[in-house]
């Protein structure tokens, strides 16, 4: 990503800063939301059910990862009656920072959801932003999709080891790329087992997954990371080889060999969660993380599991706490290393 960081609040010493923009935040993020966000924020006002109205926000525009997630999870909770109306809005902007910003000024209106995950939490580092994961209610990760490591068809790195062995030999002369920052922190954990300083590495920044395809087919890099959905049709037609999957363990049905399989111990996932604004109640909590195990439940959802080819996995609770804890440190000395 080529977003630089403008919010300073989250700095040492802002916390004066950041208290006053939260409160100017909570009177225009109804707005900022939209109007199709009012009718769940003004149910939760008047008491009503969890269940009578809600909101999903997709920190980015239609059409990519966080907008299917709300777009299914919209679909799933329509088709069996578990919200009577609920409704997706798009917020894009900084990684997803501007709709975390947004929802995390809605304190005590349960009647909204965010979505987010790997990419969200490394953004509010990366930017350094004014709101975190601390300025909401993680409800529960979900899904899991991960990378893999391709080259095109006809380059002469017929393995990982081949791959890795030339960028050790010159790491300026593997030009990588990606789809987006996590694709980044991918290259940099697999450097970093390889013995390679990622500050040394080549990396090109891509506008999504079909634009760093496009930069492997012509030539504009030579290896690349980015989620298996977007590249499993690629690697089955024959224009992109697959080396390795970014991935703890071996995963029915995905033929391609983990990292860790050869010797390189990289599993950085790209996990969807959903959270909801701080200042809620003990019960509204339970609630909405019962909507959200409801929803995942339901045969529309396992459907899109199939379809958008994502593993499912389900935290909730304090295990998700001790999950987002981890999860942050590790995204945190990865950017170090790339000196960012």
């Amino acid at each position: 990503m080529t977003q630089n960081a403008t919010d300073t609040d989250a700095r040492p010493g802002s916390t004066g800063r950041r208290t006053a923009a939260r409160v100017i935040g909570g009177a225009i993020a109804a707005a900022a939301i939209g109007v199709a966000s009012f009718g769940s924020i003004s149910s939760a006002a008047t008491g009503e059910e969890i269940n009578a109205s809600m909101t999903i926000i997709a920190p980015a525009a239609a059409g990519g990862g966080w907008d299917g997630v709300a777009r299914e999870l919209q679909q799933a909770q329509k088709a069996n009656g578990l919200v009577n109306n609920v409704q997706v809005v798009n917020m894009p902007g900084a990684g997803g920072t501007i709709a975390l910003g947004n929802v995390s000024a809605l304190d005590g209106h349960p009647g909204n959801m965010l979505v987010g995950g790997t990419g969200l939490l490394a953004a509010t580092i990366q930017f350094d932003s004014a709101a975190t994961l601390d300025d909401v209610t993680p409800l529960a990760v979900i899904v899991e999709e991960y990378d893999v490591i391709v080259v095109p068809a006809d380059s002469p790195y017929e393995t990982l080891d081949d791959l890795v062995a030339a960028w050790r030999e010159d790491p300026k002369s593997i030009p990588w790329t990606g789809g987006g920052s996590f694709d980044q922190l991918v290259v940099t954990d697999l450097a970093l087992a390889a013995g390679i300083d990622p500050v040394d590495t080549t990396y090109i920044s891509s506008d999504g997954g079909g634009e760093a395809i496009q930069a492997l087919l012509n030539g504009t890099a030579k290896a690349a990371t980015g989620g298996y959905p977007d590249n499993i049709d690629q690697i089955e037609a024959g224009r992109l080889r697959a080396l390795a999957l970014v991935a703890e363990e071996p995963i029915d049905g995905i033929d391609i060999p983990t990292a860790a399989e050869q010797g390189y111990d990289i599993s950085l996932s790209n996990w969807r969660m959903l959270a909801a604004p701080a200042g809620l109640s003990d019960d509204d909590v339970d609630g909405l993380t019962q909507l959200v195990l409801d929803s995942v439940a339901t045969p529309e959802w396992q459907d899109a599991i199939e379809r958008y080819r994502w593993t499912e996995r389900v935290i909730t609770g304090d295990e998700l706490d001790t999950f987002l804890k981890d999860e942050e440190q590790r995204i945190r000395n990865l950017y170090e290393e790339m000196g960012l």
